[in-house]
């Protein structure tokens, strides 16, 4: 089997990593032959032409590129392959379904955010397709309330390395960040855009700082929202508590040094940060949308909240922070849970039994 991968988000971000994983564990658990069409001077692209696979870059310039059309068309005519699986959005999730019914090629799509959209976007868009690929029951949920059918739509969870388990170096993590021994340390892991909901956090800081003086927060990500998160720290007085951290290619190194993962989404396919957090041990605050439910079992690993509530937010944090063995309690939940329900060997041939039903 050959299946042609597309993937062309600029940075290894949650779902390009999936892609990897995908990849890597089709190749060795499956011997599928698996090639990358990303852009030019990716991240991924790099990663994956590392690992000795086949990848092919190109230039994308988003959804109004009709260009894209006709360079994938041709890299699907050109690789010969039995199968289209299209991973990002930026243009590849019309375009990509567009070209490989154009070169007579099944095609299936993942996606991963809970967005609706109007039931003519979902009838002609995802028509393309003979699989949707959604990486939660969440997801699956609004696809089908928009009109599409419950065949055509099967979920597959995301995952988390088998391997990405590590100690803390609390010594060199502290210094790394600038942080006093004594900190108590709550990172917020998310691309810094408004729908991942930092300023419901940043709200309730002054009145948590009270409670709890010894409290810094990273805001671990980049993105176009920085500024505004800036001025809001600022105006609340907080520039000695939350840090900027920028992308950190260690993160999965680094969870085990938080003392709790703060999630206050207000959109959220899966969230693979969550998935992170839970496998490094660390206890979670987050919203109850999407497929965040999913990850973050209410009570279990973590601590759900109404998106957009910051006074629940404030007081599920306020619950953990002040009971020790509550979050160890929960930390160790989370391991249980990623072990169970999100493994990378359950997501790849999740993935291979759909490929192996398209192809018939």
């Amino acid at each position: 089997m050959k299946v042609l991968h597309i993937e062309l988000g600029k940075h290894l971000y949650g779902g390009a990593k999936q892609v990897t994983f995908i990849m890597q564990g089709l190749q060795d658990d499956f011997a599928v032959e698996n090639i990358l069409l990303a852009t030019r001077g990716s991240v991924i692209a790099e990663e994956m032409k590392q690992r000795g696979f086949r990848v092919i870059e190109i230039t994308a310039k988003g959804d109004l590129d009709i260009g894209l059309l006709w360079r994938i068309k041709k890299v699907i005519k050109q690789v010969q392959a039995d199968i289209v699986h299209v991973h990002s959005r930026r243009g590849a999730d019309v375009w990509g379904g567009l070209a490989a019914k154009l070169a007579g090629v099944p095609a299936v799509i993942s996606r991963r955010v809970d967005n609706p959209e109007s039931r003519w976007v979902t009838k002609h868009k995802y028509g393309l397709y003979q699989k949707v690929i959604t990486i939660s029951d969440g997801i699956r949920d609004v696809l089908i309330s928009q009109g599409a059918s419950e065949e055509q739509v099967e979920c597959v969870r995301s995952s988390v390395a088998k391997d990405a388990t590590s100690e803390c170096n609390a010594e060199a993590f502290k210094e790394r960040f600038n942080l006093p021994q004594n900190a108590l340390v709550i990172g917020v892991v998310a691309q810094l855009i408004e729908r991942k909901g930092h300023a419901y956090l940043l709200q309730v800081l002054p009145e948590l700082r009270k409670e709890f003086p010894d409290i810094k927060v990273l805001f671990f990500g980049k993105g176009k929202y920085q500024g505004n998160l800036e001025q809001k720290i600022d105006a609340l007085g907080l520039q000695e508590t939350v840090q900027f951290t920028g992308f950190c290619d260690d993160m999965p190194a680094l969870f085990g040094c938080i003392d709790l993962l703060v999630h206050p989404a207000l959109m959220e396919g899966l969230g693979v940060s969550l998935l992170q957090a839970s496998q490094q041990a660390v206890p979670i605050v987050a919203s109850a949308v999407g497929g965040i439910p999913e990850a973050v079992e209410d009570g279990h690993n973590g601590l759900l909240v109404a998106p957009g509530d910051s006074r629940a937010l404030q007081k599920a944090i306020t619950h953990l922070l002040e009971d020790n063995s509550l979050r160890i309690a929960m930390g160790e939940n989370g391991k249980q849970l990623m072990r169970n329900k999100f493994s990378v060997e359950q997501m790849v041939k999740g993935n291979y039994q759909i490929y192996v039903e398209v192809l018939g």
